[in-house]
C-alpha cells in the first residue's frame, strides 16, 4: 500500500467491527430500495466496499471460527455451535499478540474452547460462547448481557429475572399484526440500548488509548441486528412494514420443500420456519431493517469519536458480519442451508494508508470471504500469514490494484449435525457424520453438494431466486460435472496444510511456503 496519511511510520491501529445476521444487499450504496445506512454509506465512501462477499459456514460460532483463523471449516471443524475449537489452531488474535500488540473485546466471539486446554472446572465447558483464545475480554457480552443490564439497573431500568430477555423485551400493548401502527419498541431508550452500551465501552478504551499514545486492536461484535426483532425507538418505526420488500419463496412452504430432502426436513423445524401470518412476518423485517439503521448510526458516533480523538488517520476499520439471515425467503427464518441470503454478507475496509486516488469509493465485485479478514489484518500490521489461512490478503483491492490470480467463485460449508439430537439423521436417512453440504457459487450457478443426499445446481442467470434444481436435467449434466469436479479440487487445494511446507532433511528443517491460488 502507498501511505500517505499517516506517515509511512506511524502506528496503526485496527478496529475490527462485526454485526450479527446482517444480509449483503442491505446496505444504502449497494442499492438497497428501503435499508438507510448513511453513516456506512459514508465509511465505504473513504474505503473499499465489498459486493459479493460471503460467510464460509453458519451459525455463529463455525462462522467465527473461520473469520478468526482464516480457515474453512473442513479444517478447522468446529461445526456447530458448542464444537470445540482445536486449540492448536492460530489465530488473528495470537498472532498480533505475539507481535507485541494487546488485543481486546467488547462483545462475544462464540468460541467454544478445547476442552483439552481447559481445567475440568472451567466455566467455558458449559458454553459455545467463549472468548477467542488470545484476546483479552474489555466488556464481554453474549446471551448473558451481564455488564450491560447491571448498567440498567444502576440507573433505574427494569430489567428481567432472566437478563437473556432484555434484549427483547418489549413495551405492552398490541404489535403491528394485531393492528398496531409499527412494530413495538424495545423498552429501553437507544441512548441505553445493548448497542450503545458497547459503543460507549469501547469509545472509553480507545480514548485511554489515545491518552497514552497507545496503539490498539479492538474487536466489537456488535450482537444487532441479529434477534430478536425488536427495535428501540424511533427505529422501530422507521420502516413501514406493509412496505418492506416481498419474500423470495413459492407459493407454500410444502411446495417448497419439493425442492430437495434436507429443505423439506428443515421446513418441518418450527424454530427454522418462516410464520405464515404474513404480517407478523414483515414487522420482524420491518423491525430487523430498523435495527441495521440503529447499528448504523451507532458506527457514525465511533467514526465522529475517532476523527475527533484525532484516531481517523491512524486506524484500519474492517466492517462485516459472521452471516446473513433468511428473513423469510424460501421460507425460512435464521442462518442455515445453501441459500445466498444466510451466507452473501457486508464487507467494509478503509486503510488510511491508501491513496485518495487509488480506491476510495471503490465497490469490488470479485468473490470474497471472510476467511480473508484474518490475512488482511495481519499484513496490514506487517505480520506474516500463518500457513494455516486459506483466505487471502485484500490489500491489492484497497489500493486500487487488482491482484493477478484470484479466486472465481465463493465456497461454503453447512454442518447440520447435532449431537444432542438425531431428527436429521432419522427424516433423512443418513449417519451423524454424513449430516454435512458443500457449496460452491460463480458467476452463473450454485452447486450444492451433499455426501449421501442428492446434489442441487441452480442456473442463477435464469433462477437467480435459486427455486429449480438443474442437477437432473440432462441440458445441465456436463455442467454438473464440471462444478463436481471444481469443489473437489478447491477441496483437495485447501486441505490443512500446517506443516505440509517443511521437510526434515540431514541440514535440519528445511521450508518453503507457496500461495494456495
Amino acid at each position: 500500500m502507498s501511505p500517505s496519511s499517516p506517515s509511512a511510520d506511524q502506528p496503526l491501529n485496527v478496529l475490527f467491527i462485526t454485526a450479527d445476521q446482517w444480509r449483503g444487499e442491505c446496505l444504502g450504496h449497494l442499492g438497497h430500495p428501503m435499508v438507510k445506512t448513511p453513516h456506512l454509506d459514508a465509511l465505504a465512501a473513504e474505503g473499499v466496499s465489498f459486493s459479493r462477499h460471503y460467510a464460509n459456514a453458519v451459525p455463529c460460532g463455525p462462522s467465527r471460527a473461520s473469520l478468526h483463523t482464516g480457515m474453512y471449516l473442513q479444517n478447522h471443524r468446529s461445526g456447530t455451535n458448542g464444537t470445540p475449537l482445536d486449540a492448536r489452531h492460530t489465530n488473528w488474535a495470537k498472532e498480533v499478540g505475539r507481535a507485541g500488540w494487546d488485543p481486546v473485546l467488547f462483545g462475544y466471539t462464540d468460541t467454544a474452547r478445547d476442552p483439552r486446554e481447559e481445567d475440568p472446572e472451567s466455566p467455558w465447558l458449559k458454553t459455545y460462547e467463549g472468548p477467542l483464545p488470545g484476546i483479552r475480554p474489555v466488556c464481554m457480552m453474549g446471551s448473558w448481557p451481564t455488564p450491560w443490564t447491571d448498567d440498567l439497573r444502576a440507573k433505574g431500568f427494569p430489567v428481567p429475572a432472566d437478563i437473556r430477555f432484555a434484549y427483547g423485551e418489549r413495551a405492552p400493548g398490541a404489535d403491528y399484526e394485531d393492528g398496531a401502527a409499527a412494530p413495538k419498541p424495545l423498552i429501553y431508550p437507544a441512548a441505553e440500548d445493548d448497542t450503545a452500551f458497547l459503543v460507549n465501552r469501547l469509545m472509553d478504551y480507545m480514548g485511554n488509548a489515545a491518552t497514552k499514545a497507545t496503539p490498539f486492536v479492538a474487536h466489537l461484535s456488535l450482537l444487532r441486528p441479529h434477534p430478536p426483532f425488536v427495535a428501540p425507538e424511533p427505529w422501530n418505526a422507521m420502516y413501514d412494514p406493509a412496505e418492506v420488500p416481498g419474500f423470495n419463496r413459492a407459493e407454500t412452504p410444502e411446495a417448497e420443500g419439493r425442492q430437495h430432502p434436507w429443505l423439506a426436513h428443515q421446513l418441518s423445524r418450527k424454530l427454522f420456519r418462516a410464520p405464515e401470518n404474513e404480517k407478523k412476518l414483515r414487522r420482524l423485517k420491518a423491525s430487523y431493517y430498523g435495527l441495521m439503521s440503529r447499528v448504523d448510526a451507532e458506527i457514525g458516533r465511533l467514526v465522529a469519536f475517532l476523527k475527533a480523538r484525532g484516531l481517523w488517520d491512524t486506524t484500519l476499520i474492517v466492517f462485516t458480519s459472521d452471516h446473513g439471515e433468511q428473513m423469510g425467503d424460501h421460507w425460512l427464518l435464521g442462518k442455515c442451508g445453501y441459500f445466498d441470503g444466510s451466507y452473501r454478507i457486508p464487507l467494509i475496509l478503509r486503510d488510511p494508508r491508501a491513496r485518495a486516488d487509488g480506491a476510495r469509493g471503490r465497490v469490488v465485485t470479485r468473490f470474497t470471504e471472510n476467511v480473508d479478514i484474518m490475512p488482511t489484518m495481519l499484513t496490514a500490521l506487517g505480520l506474516p500469514v500463518p500457513v494455516q489461512c486459506d483466505g487471502r490478503a485484500l490489500a491489492p483491492f484497497l489500493d486500487g490494484r487488482e491482484p493477478a490470480r484470484w479466486r472465481d467463485a465463493a465456497h461454503w460449508e453447512f454442518d447440520f449435525r447435532d449431537p444432542a439430537d438425531d431428527a436429521a439423521e432419522e427424516a433423512l436417512g443418513l449417519t451423524l457424520h454424513q449430516c454435512t453440504m458443500n457449496v460452491i457459487r460463480d458467476e452463473k450457478f450454485k452447486y450444492v453438494h451433499f455426501t449421501s443426499l442428492p446434489p442441487l445446481l441452480f442456473d442463477l442467470t435464469r433462477d437467480p431466486g435459486e427455486f429449480v434444481n438443474r442437477a437432473g436435467d440432462p441440458d445441465y449434466l456436463a455442467t454438473v460435472a464440471a462444478h463436481a469436479q471444481k469443489m473437489l479440487s478447491w477441496r483437495m487445494n485447501h486441505d490443512e496444510q500446517t506443516l505440509t511446507h517443511i521437510s526434515l532433511t540431514d541440514d535440519g528443517p528445511v521450508a518453503r511456503t507457496a500461495e494456495r491460488w
